[in-house]
């Protein structure tokens, strides 16, 4: 079934789901020394639901020639819209942290703003495949885009989740630009969004503290700054050759969130620097084999397809170890085949098989 799919993508994505398995097993040994916490319960969550469903799902996914998602690319947007909704619709959407970006339905729980993610990489394939006459042009082609991506931002500032709409607003900038999008269109998109942000800092606390702390991270150690502290420290005490599997030590009660964005501390500190670095290493090279796979389709619509997806898992990983290690503002975005989150890993595969389908299409062999 796999046959003429990308052998090299499919054996990084199956080590880093099964080497981010070990991973997340050994943060969530973490769980065990905080009150209310259940490890069988996130265990079976992340097993059940991510690593055998989502295998499951990329499996089937890769089957399905990748040009019936542009049949129904408006559809499928406008079905994770209305998906995405449902976090603000009273006793289906769930606040944690003073922020709605859960539902439960039928007694499951998920973030629809992962299916969201994929929507808009789908439909912004289709849509600018299909202009690309007009992808030159401010009025016809960049200003719809524009609207298109504001839509979708709209959405997800009002949940608030800053974090996972510039993950977004990066992916479409990608396939913008691959498009054939002039770099003066780029530029003024990314202004606007550096506008955006420096907006929601005024509005927003928990924003300016973020940047506040990434510029100095001793300037509330035991309120804003605590999580990159104690992150440093994590990976700081890994040394060279790290601690050892198991042997974190500040998973228990010191690092937030050990099997949610800070669990690469967890792994710095367990597997150290050439641990990290080969972490890093394999993520770099999940980057350059998928846009090689792009630049080998046989249509537009596939490359943008595939420069979508790659760049949404890539941008997520490469953000969520620079907040980690001080270099980019704390986001809390989990860290792509390693963090909690069942929801997340099978809609990361389900889009990682569709990439492999493109890969089975492509124009030679790579």
């Amino acid at each position: 079934m796999l046959q003429r799919v990308d052998k090299t993508l499919l054996g990084i994505v199956l080590v880093l789901v099964i080497g981010g398995f070990f991973v997340f097993s050994s943060a969530s040994l973490g769980l065990l020394a905080r009150e209310g916490a259940t490890f069988s319960s996130v265990a079976f969550n992340q097993v059940v639901f991510g690593i055998i469903g989502g295998l499951s799902a990329m499996l089937i996914v890769s089957q399905v020639h990748y040009r019936f998602w542009r049949r129904y690319a408006f559809y499928i947007f406008l079905f994770s819209v209305l998906l995405t909704s449902l976090v603000f619709v009273p006793d289906v959407g769930l606040s944690y942290g003073g922020a709605k970006r859960w539902i439960s339905i039928a007694g499951f729980s998920l973030q629809p703003a992962e299916v969201l993610k994929v929507g808009l990489v789908i439909y912004l394939s289709t849509w600018l495949s299909g202009m690309q006459q007009y992808i030159k042009n401010t009025w016809k082609g960049t200003l719809p885009f524009f609207g298109i991506v504001s839509l979708v931002g709209v959405l997800m500032l009002a949940q608030p989740d800053t974090d996972t709409f510039l993950i977004m607003a990066a992916a479409a900038l990608a396939m913008f630009l691959t498009a054939g999008g002039k770099w003066r269109d780029i530029g003024f998109v990314c202004l606007a969004v550096l506008v955006l942000i420096l907006v929601l800092a005024a509005f927003r606390p928990y924003v300016k503290d973020r940047i506040m702390t990434f510029f100095d991270p001793s300037i509330d150690p035991q309120g804003s700054s605590y999580q990159v502290r104690q992150s440093l420290i994590a990976i700081g005490s890994g040394g060279l050759q790290g601690r050892g599997f198991g042997q974190s030590i500040q998973k228990f009660e010191y690092l937030p969130e050990p099997i949610g964005d800070s669990v690469f501390a967890v792994f710095a500190e367990e597997f150290g620097f050439f641990g990290s670095a080969g972490l890093i290493l394999l993520l770099s090279f999940f980057t350059f084999r998928g846009y090689k796979i792009a630049t080998h389709a046989v249509d537009q619509f596939g490359t943008l397809l595939v420069v979508g997806i790659v760049t949404l898992v890539v941008v997520q990983a490469f953000l969520n170890i620079a907040s980690m290690v001080a270099l980019a503002p704390l986001g809390g975005l989990p860290l792509p085949f390693v963090s909690h989150g069942g929801t997340a890993l099978l809609v990361t595969l389900a889009s990682v098989g569709i990439v492999l389908n493109v890969s089975k299409h492509r124009k030679k062999k790579i």
